[in-house]
């Protein structure tokens, strides 16, 4: 395994991820354990969690299911815990949280300590990594918002802050409030990017950079579409009317990247998690593995080298979007 500094700290995390949203839902818990066991032994030391993780995906909605299986994990000791830089995300509603009102989406300082409080208790320990808000919060002054997350640094729950979904205008200003404060403010930022969507280049990367702060990729193979046998796959369920047709331009791309895929000697899946790696502003995609194999699949891309010609000739198949030139007036 690989490792890099999360964002500008000194915090060090493997260059993969280990995504549990499917544990629950779609992977049960003993096949689960063995996942984080695997993940654990071949140097994934960085395991991303939320709170809502087990409400969605199937039928049978438990909320905190994912971090209870986790919690549950950790309690067989082992130096689980120790050897794991933990995350887990906050803001959407947590039915069982018994907050009435303030349960809607959104955050407060009460919310995030009440919140805060359940993840621990359901994580079976004391303090988490990465603490990330799960979508961005504009109604709540971030002089709140800092506040309630100084406090819970400074008790010992929480290590650093990080953010998911946010654009950039969000970022910057929380950045600016937390530089106000001496405080190091937002340290990640949790975001949909891949050779297929690429619109973070625009003006999120850039700030990213510019603040320090690290891209955790999630959806890296775009739902499914950047993996082995994915238009075959897409074809299929199109015909049974579970999903729109591939375009025209989408299904020449994919065509095209699997050829160039098969002539570097690496599985789609590899190349498309190791071109995440080789982005400099990036601290690691996150895999989702369903079952042990995916994982198995996922580690090989950590050793995948991509040269400048692969590089060059990924971005001839799927066009980078490219960063906002200075000056540029952009019409929202």
């Amino acid at each position: 395994m690989k490792y890099t500094y999360l964002g500008r700290t000194g915090l060090r995390v493997s260059r993969l991820c280990l995504g549990t949203m499917n544990f629950g839902p779609l992977t049960d818990e003993k096949d689960a354990f063995r996942i984080m066991d695997e993940a654990l032994d071949n140097g994934i030391n960085f395991f991303d969690t939320a709170d809502v993780y087990g409400s969605f995906l199937c039928d049978n909605i438990r909320f905190g299911w994912t971090e209870e299986i986790i919690g549950r994990w950790f309690k067989q000791g082992g130096g689980r815990r120790e050897k794991v830089v933990l995350a887990t995300k906050l803001y959407l509603p947590m039915e069982d949280a018994n907050l009435g009102p303030n349960d809607e989406n959104g955050l407060s300082a009460y919310k995030i300590r009440i919140n805060l409080e359940n993840s621990l208790r359901r994580l079976q320990t004391d303090h988490i990594e990465l603490y990330q808000m799960h979508r961005a919060e504009r109604r709540t002054p971030w002089v709140e918002l800092w506040g309630a997350f100084e406090n819970a640094i400074a008790q010992g729950k929480i290590g650093y802050v990080g953010a998911s979904n946010f654009q950039a205008y969000d970022l910057a200003k929380a950045q600016w409030a937390a530089d106000k404060r001496n405080f190091l403010g937002m340290v990640s930022e949790q975001h949909r990017y891949n050779l297929i969507y690429r619109k973070a280049e625009s003006q999120l990367l850039p700030a990213c950079e510019e603040m320090g702060i690290g891209i955790i990729c999630w959806s890296p193979l775009q739902g499914g579409l950047l993996s082995t046998g994915a238009l075959q796959k897409a074809d299929a369920r199109s015909r049974l009317g579970q999903a729109e047709p591939i375009s025209d331009t989408l299904r020449r791309q994919l065509t095209d990247y699997a050829a160039l895929c098969k002539e570097l000697g690496h599985t789609e899946n590899e190349v498309g998690l190791a071109w995440l790696m080789h982005q400099p502003q990036v601290t690691c995609p996150i895999t989702g593995p369903r079952t042990i194999e995916q994982l198995r699949d996922a580690l090989k891309s950590v050793d995948v080298t991509l040269d400048k010609s692969a590089l060059d000739a990924l971005d001839a198949i799927f066009p980078p979007v490219g960063a906002i030139p200075p000056g540029v007036i952009i019409d929202e």
